[in-house]
């Protein structure tokens, strides 16, 4: 091994030698996002499906035989059922349903009952009814007769099309994120750009396709619906990095699929899953976009109002915290110029966040402090002091192959310190300079496994003298 491989392999004077807590915190911190994929999918999926059973379910029937139907349906399925009486026969009844006041409708008439469903609001909400009044109708001697009020696109059978159709177009708007966090030659507002022409990109292909598969109905208008679905979680996200920070990855899977696809009413109806997830479904911005998407093609264009509210909100939301962000951002920028460091770009202070599930990590800065719970392990560390061993903070470190390609940027702490992970394999250059410091450079050997340690002490610039002072050279 080479001089530089040994320097490099040698652990800092100061850095403490690992202990029983180092490894449980590298455990903690390597191990945190598969536990919380594994935790909330045993929370969140198995508690909300593994038992649909019927909550409140509002069905229409004639308002004299309310309260007595009311009483047969409470000893059948306690608490499953909510009747709405209605005065007008049969008329009334067709309406409530595709006006979606309710889930379905009842004519308890002695010769010819009838159940009116809606197969585009719940396949399993209209087998539930099915299942329900035919004995209440047998009771009293007749067959019962269904009758289809609002059926599913011909391909789409089972109902849930719709619901496949918009996770479609949340995952790829939060993953969007994430991919254009490495893209740190972008501005911010570039990559806004990037968010709103993909989620009109995404919403035009993915309402094609699925209308070429006659699994959705022809409207158009719901392409606005869908582009909204898609701006509302990329602005989100991307404006929840700065607060949330390297626990990023893991806000974003909980907000859009753990607690979403649970409470969206698209695979199981809302009215169907535990009472946690039935509360946050006007809420979420996946379950407003089943619901406006449903009600925009099977309902005639009813009840759109809240979950259009909800999607607006969810991108003023997002719009909210990128400016938030980038005040924040100018304001860090102006502090550190005042400072002196006149290098400092609104570029090098953006968050950079690793996404656990990516197997490839790319070079990027991570926090000084090595094994904080949800932070990125470490390859490369350091600190920056002065000729006084005091610690430098803002010091510009810049890491570059052998033959000079930049592979990334960072800034010292408040403690001197910096750290970087994601390193190829091998020698790679470390520069640090500042403004009003002699930059040095030096060779490191990185490998995955160790972590690399370099420090540095810079020396002050001598200052300059202006021309024609005593002390400059003279000219021959």
């Amino acid at each position: 091994m080479s001089e530089t491989q040994q320097e490099a392999a040698a652990p800092a004077d100061d850095e403490p030698q690992p202990r029983w807590t180092h490894t449980a915190k590298v455990l903690v911190s390597s191990l945190w996002f598969p536990a919380l994929f594994f935790f909330g999918f045993l929370f969140c999926y198995l508690l909300a499906f593994h038992n649909p059973t019927p909550h409140d379910i509002k069905v229409a029937v004639p308002a004299p035989a309310a309260r007595q139907l009311q009483q047969t349906l409470d000893r059948a399925v306690p608490g499953g059922f909510e009747v709405h009486p209605v005065r007008g026969g049969d008329a009334a009844l067709r309406s409530a349903v595709l006006e979606r006041r309710t889930a379905g409708a009842y004519l308890p008439d002695p010769d010819r009952p009838a159940l009116y469903t809606a197969k585009a609001g719940g396949f399993e909400i209209e087998a539930v009814l099915q299942q329900v009044f035919t004995p209440i109708a047998e009771h009293g001697g007749a067959s019962l007769k269904q009758i289809e009020l609002a059926p599913t696109a011909p391909k789409d059978a089972m109902g849930t099309s719709l619901f496949y159709l918009c996770l479609g177009l949340t995952i790829p708007s939060y993953i969007m994120v994430m991919m254009m966090l490495r893209a740190t030659v972008l501005s911010r507002w570039k990559k806004v750009v990037t968010f709103v022409a993909s989620g009109a990109v995404m919403a035009v292909a993915a309402f094609y396709i699925a209308l070429a598969m006659d699994c959705i109905v022809n409207r158009p208008v719901c392409l606005l619906y869908m582009f909204m679905l898609s701006l509302g979680v990329s602005l989100t996200c991307y404006g929840l990095v700065p607060f949330v920070r390297q626990f990023f990855p893991g806000v974003a899977i909980v907000v859009f699929v753990l607690l979403s696809m649970p409470a969206s009413g698209g695979a199981i109806p809302v009215e169907m899953v535990p009472a946690f997830f039935r509360w946050l479904h006007p809420y979420m911005p996946l379950g407003n976009l089943v619901d406006a998407l449903r009600n925009e093609m099977y309902f005639d264009g009813v009840e759109l109002f809240r979950p259009l509210l909800a999607l607006s909100l969810w991108i003023l939301a997002g719009t909210v915290l990128i400016c938030i962000g980038y005040f924040w951002e100018r304001h860090r920028v102006r502090v550190a110029r005042s400072g002196g460091d006149a290098e400092l770009t609104p570029s090098d202070l953006e968050e950079a966040v690793q996404d656990p599930t990516f197997e490839m990590p790319h070079p990027m800065p991570v926090r000084a402090a090595t094994h904080y719970i949800g932070a990125s392990e470490p390859m490369l560390t350091g600190r920056i002091r002065d000729t006084g061993e005091q610690p430098l903070h803002g010091v510009l470190i810049t890491v570059t192959t052998t033959d000079g390609r930049q592979l990334t940027r960072t800034r010292t702490d408040e403690h001197g310190a910096y750290s970087i992970t994601g390193l190829p394999e091998g020698f790679v250059n470390i520069v640090a300079g500042g403004p009003r410091r002699i930059p040095s450079i030096k060779r490191v050997y990185v490998r995955d496994g160790t972590v690399a340690h370099q420090d540095f002490v810079l020396r002050p610039r001598p200052p300059e003298q202006p021309p024609g002072s005593a002390g400059a050279s003279a000219t021959p």
